[in-house]
């Protein structure tokens, strides 16, 4: 079972159909492979990583996943929540995975929110940028604490995003199809480090 955990990216706001996000794609390509997999979507819009805490990760771990990924971190910064507040709420998503689950888990950076239209030369655009870097720092430091694959947005949304505004949605903020599928690579990716393709299982999903 692969259970998704975070905020409005993991429900799919920008994409045009709840298929087009990229945790339907990941669940897709995980069926392609491993025709019993389940996908359980528990994004929720507008969620911190307090919000994961409190109301995702109680119903995750009932679910007994194989699979996690988490994206969360926006929303932090946008209702500007501190880095150690940040990290707290994060080490102890990981904690509870890596004690209260058998679980892979992907976690990816947060993009570079700067390079999207609601941030571009906005007032706020320098501090957004520098609390976008310490929140990845925070991630890194505790994916490598926790043993969790780090997936890296942040570096392909500087590059790409400026010559390809097409990656943002018409809300300018959130990813579009073509974001999502680009996301879903690159998470694909990560995954496959952790669960290569030869050894995903086979048998039932639990």
């Amino acid at each position: 079972m692969y259970v998704a955990l975070g905020d409005s990216t993991v429900h799919g706001v920008g994409a045009t159909s709840p298929g087009t996000n990229y945790v339907s794609r990941l669940g897709q390509r995980l069926r392609s492979v491993y025709s019993a997999a389940r996908l359980v979507n528990l994004g929720a819009n507008g969620a911190t990583a307090a919000e994961v805490v409190s109301s995702q990760l109680p119903r995750l771990v009932a679910l007994r996943p194989d699979l996690v990924t988490l994206s969360v971190g926006p929303n932090d910064i946008t209702r500007k929540r501190t880095a150690p507040q940040y990290e707290r709420d994060i080490e102890t998503i990981l904690r509870t995975l890596s004690n209260r689950t058998r679980a892979v888990v992907v976690v990816n950076l947060i993009p570079d929110l700067t390079v999207t239209p609601r941030f571009k030369g906005h007032a706020e655009e320098a501090a957004v940028g520098q609390m976008v870097l310490r929140f990845n720092e925070v991630l890194l430091r505790q994916a490598g604490a926790h043993g969790v694959e780090v997936v890296d947005l942040y570096a392909p949304s500087r590059r790409e995003v400026p010559r390809h505004p097409e990656l943002i949605s018409a809300d300018g903020y959130h990813p579009s199809d073509y974001g999502y599928s680009r996301w879903a690579a690159l998470m694909w990716q990560g995954i496959e480090a952790r669960i290569p393709r030869a050894t995903l299982p086979r048998g039932p999903a639990s």
